[in-house]
């Protein structure tokens, strides 16, 4: 049986002497659609920010394809990197680019293409997540789903083994929020990638989730760990249940 692609093991998340999550200790396997969840304000972004390197853990470790990253050298962590793409909740664009030259950025310093080889491939990528022809926009000339498929476009234009999410369909009409986790199964299985999503969208996450944490303001740690699906019915917290119900009341 495969390892799993990321493993935390006794992961402790603090700001100074506060600690916002303690004793994470969970596995994401490849190929998941994996969904950080909880209540407001118990760590499911500042988890992220761990995941992808930007706060160093105050004990515990990270460990991604066999390697943890915060004992990697930078050589090593450069590498692991060029292997994720990250989204933001706002798509993350800079707006005194065009969209072609959103995506063009980490073509233009991470490969060795010429200048039409990532201007054809921008616009391929633009073209997966739905923009074909919006290559030449600027991120204020496009609404705000828009923004966010650009900024998916950006995200893969490396072909990521890993893509992390911050909210992606906050913001967004219930339609636009469908579209964009179709999107990002379809993306998921063009790519072949492992996706990380942290979202309060019950919808979502029962839409393309497989396995998820649920993070408890309160105890400061994990409650529960699993198929939300399976938790919904089974998960022995009564809070769990209700939070995964509330989705189901919604839906109803």
């Amino acid at each position: 049986m495969a390892s799993p692609l990321i493993q935390l093991r006794d992961l402790t998340l603090a700001y100074g002497d506060k600690v916002i999550q303690r004793d994470l200790n969970f596995d994401i396997n490849s190929g998941d659609v994996f969904v950080i969840m909880g209540g407001s304000g118990c760590g499911k972004s500042t988890l992220l920010k761990h995941l992808i390197g930007l706060y160093q853990p105050a004990q515990g470790s990270i460990v991604v394809d066999g390697l943890n990253f915060f004992s990697a050298d930078d050589k090593q962590k450069m590498a692991m990197r060029k292997k994720w793409g990250v989204t933001y909740q706002s798509g993350g664009l800079f707006s005194a680019m065009t969209l072609a030259e959103n995506i063009a950025l980490p073509l233009q310093q991470y490969t060795s293409l010429n200048e039409q080889e990532i201007r054809e491939l921008a616009i391929f990528k633009l073209a997966l997540v739905g923009l074909a022809g919006f290559e030449d926009y600027y991120p204020a000339e496009i609404s705000g789903g828009m923004r966010k498929r650009a900024g998916l476009a950006r995200a893969i234009a490396l072909d990521p083994e890993i893509l992390f999410f911050d909210e992606p369909s906050a913001g967004l009409d219930p339609l636009s929020s469908q579209l964009l986790d179709e999107l990002i199964l379809e993306i998921r299985d063009s790519l072949g990638a492992t996706v990380v999503i942290v979202t309060h969208e019950l919808a979502s996450i029962f839409a393309i989730a497989n396995n998820c944490v649920f993070l408890d303001a309160e105890i400061k740690t994990m409650m529960d760990y699993g198929d939300p699906k399976q938790l919904l019915l089974h998960s022995q917290h009564e809070k769990v249940r209700r939070f995964l119900q509330r989705g189901v009341i919604e839906r109803g």
